[in-house]
């Protein structure tokens, strides 16, 4: 399963309605995914979600002018259409280095396959930003839309102790807003706090809006998937217990979650580290957030180029009713951007 390099295998959506709303929103949301019991032409992967393969890369260090370090991490990747007031593309690819001095972002393209073109103006973000803050580096772009705001929200991260969040109507020119989280909101002894993705998500017995999933290290140094819940998007409020466990899964660390939905109920994917095996992995943690059902693999990484037997921060998305996901492929900090499909 999920080997790359193969022919592509699309997941027939339960009616053209479906398909066409999908395409005129450019959503990338979670995927939109056949129902229980319809007929699909791939295997399905844990969950009943797509068996995504590797199509191509759409980004490498190499190619871009803005290149500081050499190495780029985490993308997002977001659908303007109906959205934003005339877009450079239908799909805004979100993506930075990690190491100093990191910055945020952009390519822009049509399609989600590419090609991607770079913002000739990076960073939209930096490292320094005053009066707000003067930090080494800034990364982990993740960009939500505000549906009632009518904006897209960046949450980012710099250092790896703090979370911030900056909004922006265009997409590309953001106002500050204010440091969503911290170490000092988790419990003692939490060393970083990052790689956040925030989502709407209706969980009416905490009158909450949207969740956030980040990664959380400690003084013994592995790493946890953390969640939080929040009414607007601003304020949160942060279970002080692992939501999932590297023990739980028998690894090292894991990190790069992301939240996905399917038949009522909500799911996590999230990496290994390759020490541990390198693949993404699924957990369903229920609608409420109380189950935990580890599902096991949900991508398994080329053990060749471009994984090289890692990947990592997924971002999911459709076109056209196809489903997407677009990773970190390769080892760290010696990765690119590339694309899968379902």
């Amino acid at each position: 399963m999920n080997q790359p390099h193969q022919p592509s295998r699309r997941i027939l959506l339960k009616s053209a309605a479906a398909t066409t709303a999908a395409l005129a929103v450019g959503t990338a949301a979670a995927p939109a995914l056949a129902a229980p019991g319809d007929t699909a032409t791939a295997a399905a992967a844990p969950g009943g979600f797509p068996d995504y393969r590797y199509v191509k890369t759409l980004l490498k260090p190499s190619q871009l002018t803005y290149n500081p370090t050499g190495e780029i991490i985490f993308p997002c990747i977001r659908g303007t259409a109906g959205r934003l007031s005339a877009p450079l593309g239908r799909y805004y690819l979100y993506y930075a280095p990690h190491d100093a001095p990191g910055g945020i972002c952009l390519a822009y393209g049509d399609h989600i396959e590419g090609p991607f073109t770079e913002y000739p103006r990076n960073p939209l973000v930096a490292n320094v930003w005053q009066p707000h803050y003067s930090v080494s580096h800034v990364s982990s772009p993740h960009v939500m839309w505000n549906e009632s705001a009518k904006e897209m929200w960046l949450y980012f991260h710099g250092e790896n102790t703090t979370t911030r969040l900056a909004r922006s109507k265009d997409g590309i020119t953001f106002t500050y807003d204010k440091v969503v989280l911290s170490t000092s909101m988790l419990p003692a002894g939490t060393t970083e706090t990052s790689y956040a993705r925030v989502f709407p998500y209706e969980l009416p017995s905490k009158n909450a809006h949207f969740v956030m999933l980040f990664m959380l290290n400690n003084t013994t140094n592995h790493r946890d998937i953390h969640w939080g819940w929040s009414a607007d998007g601003r304020n949160w409020t942060f279970d002080q217990k692992a939501l999932v466990s590297h023990n739980d899964v028998s690894a090292v660390n894991i990190g790069g979650p992301h939240l996905l939905t399917r038949g009522g109920s909500a799911f996590v994917v999230y990496n290994k580290d390759k020490t541990s095996g390198g693949d993404l992995m699924i957990t369903e943690v229920g609608a409420d957030f109380t189950l935990r059902r580890h599902l096991g693999r949900f991508y398994e990484s080329a053990a060749g180029a471009p994984d090289n037997g890692r990947s990592a921060s997924p971002s999911f998305g459709t076109e056209g009713g196809v489903p997407y996901m677009v990773y970190e492929s390769g080892e760290r900090l010696q990765g690119s951007i590339s694309v899968a499909r379902g």
